[in-house]
C-alpha cells in the first residue's frame, strides 16, 4: 500500500500546520496567541442600559396616556413577529410568506380558550404553545422544501387555516365575534394588555438572544452563512430547522394571542391576513436581516413611516416601496448593517471578535475579524 510522504518545504523539514516556510537555519516561528471575545467592548453597559430601559417602559402606563400605551403595544407586536421572522429566514434560511397562520391560530387559541372560561391573559402561555404543538405537523409537510417552494406552501397553509376556521360557527364564522372574559374597567384592560405585551416582547426578545449565544446559535450562523457548508461539517441542520421553526411558530401565535386581547375581537379576514408576514419581511429587510438589532431598527422605521404616511392612502404604500428598494440596492445588510460597519458596535453581541491576546485596548480595523452576528 502508497503511502502519503509529509509535505516537505524548500528548506527541508516539515513545517508547523498553517506556518510560511522558514529559511534554513531559523526556527519555525509560532501562531502568535489570540484571545476570542463576544465584543469588541464590555456587554455589562449594555445590559444594565436594556434593564433600565425595560423597568422604564414598565412604569410607563402610570404617567402617560392610554392612546401612547396603545402605540407601543402595536410597536412591541410588530416587533415580535419582525424577531421570529428574522430568525426564521434570516438564520435558519427558511424564507416564509404564511407566518399569519401562526398569528391568525394564536388568537383564536385564546378566543377558544375564553369562551371556555378561561382569562385571556392566563391564556396567552397556553396559545403560544399549542401553536408550536401545530407547528410539528406543519414542519412534516414543508421540511422537505426550499426557497420559493417553502414560501408558497406557507402560504397555502396559511389560506387553508383562515378556511377553516371560518366553518366554525361556535367562532363566529367569517364575520368572527368578540373576545369574552374581560370585564375590566377601560384604563385598567389598557394598562394590562400593555403590561402583558412588554413582557412577552421582553421573553421573546431574551429567548432569541440566548438561543443565539447557545450552541444551536452557532449551528445557526454556519447555516446562514452558508447551509451547504454547515452539512458539510458535521452540523445537524434539519433539526436545527425543525427547532427554529417551531420557536418562531409558538412566537407568532404569542402576537396573535396579544392581538386578540388588543382589540377585543377577531375575524379570519384580519388575523390570517399576508399583510401581517409583509410587515415582518419589511421591518426585518429595512432593519437588517440576520441580525437581532435589526428587527429593532426596522420596526421604529415603519411605524415612524406607517404614522406619519398611512393617511395619504395609496401614496403610503409607494413611500414604504421606495424605501425598501432604496435599502435593499443601497445597504443590503439594513440600516443597521451601516451602523455597525461604520462604530464597530453591537448591542447584542452573539458573534466572535478576534484579536492578539497581548492587544488590550480597542483594536484597529485591520486587526480585528468579527464573526457577524
Amino acid at each position: 500500500m502508497s503511502s502519503i510522504e509529509p509535505r516537505q518545504s524548500a528548506a527541508g523539514p516539515q513545517q508547523p500546520a498553517g506556518q510560511p516556510d522558514q529559511p534554513a537555519g531559523q526556527p519555525a516561528q509560532p501562531n502568535p496567541p489570540v484571545r476570542v471575545t463576544r465584543s469588541r467592548r464590555s456587554a455589562l453597559w449594555a445590559g444594565i442600559a436594556a434593564i433600565a430601559a425595560v423597568i422604564i417602559l414598565a412604569y410607563l402606563p402610570y404617567i402617560v396616556y392610554s392612546a401612547t400605551t396603545n402605540l407601543l403595544v402595536n410597536f412591541f407586536m410588530l416587533l415580535i413577529m419582525a424577531s421570529m421572522w428574522n430568525l426564521l429566514a434570516g438564520y435558519a434560511g427558511l424564507v416564509s410568506v404564511g407566518q399569519q397562520a401562526f398569528v391568525g391560530l394564536g388568537a383564536y387559541f385564546v378566543l377558544l380558550l375564553a369562551i371556555h372560561g378561561a382569562n385571556p391573559f392566563v391564556a396567552i402561555p397556553a396559545a403560544t404553545a399549542l401553536c408550536g404543538i401545530v407547528g410539528l405537523p406543519v414542519w412534516w409537510l414543508v421540511s422537505r422544501l426550499r426557497s420559493g417552494y417553502f414560501a408558497i406552501t406557507m402560504w397555502v397553509i396559511a389560506s387553508v387555516c383562515e378556511l377553516i376556521i371560518s366553518q366554525f360557527s361556535s367562532l363566529g364564522g367569517g364575520t368572527g365575534m368578540a373576545l369574552p372574559g374581560l370585564n375590566l374597567s377601560p384604563a385598567l384592560l389598557t394598562a394590562d394588555t400593555y403590561w402583558a405585551t412588554l413582557t412577552v416582547t421582553v421573553i421573546v426578545l431574551a429567548a432569541v438572544y440566548l438561543l443565539l449565544r447557545s450552541r444551536l446559535g452557532l449551528v445557526l450562523t454556519a447555516i446562514r452563512d452558508d447551509e451547504t457548508g454547515a452539512r458539510s461539517i458535521g452540523a445537524r441542520v434539519g433539526r436545527t430547522q425543525r427547532t427554529v421553526f417551531l420557536v418562531a411558530a409558538a412566537g407568532c401565535g404569542a402576537a396573535g394571542a396579544l392581538y386578540v386581547i388588543s382589540q377585543l375581537a377577531v375575524d379570519p379576514g384580519s388575523a390570517f391576513s399576508v399583510l401581517w408576514t409583509a410587515k415582518m419581511i419589511f421591518i426585518t429587510i429595512i432593519g437588517g436581516i440576520g441580525t437581532i438589532e435589526g428587527p429593532f431598527i426596522g420596526t421604529i422605521v415603519f411605524f415612524v413611516l406607517q404614522q406619519t404616511l398611512s393617511q395619504y392612502g395609496t401614496w403610503y404604500f409607494i413611500i414604504l416601496g421606495l424605501v425598501a428598494m432604496a435599502v435593499a440596492i443601497w445597504a443590503p445588510r439594513g440600516l443597521w448593517g451601516l451602523i455597525s460597519d461604520r462604530l464597530g458596535i453591537r448591542i447584542f453581541p452573539v458573534g466572535y471578535w478576534l484579536w492578539p491576546a497581548t492587544e488590550r485596548e480597542r483594536p484597529a480595523r485591520g486587526l480585528a475579524l468579527l464573526r457577524r452576528g
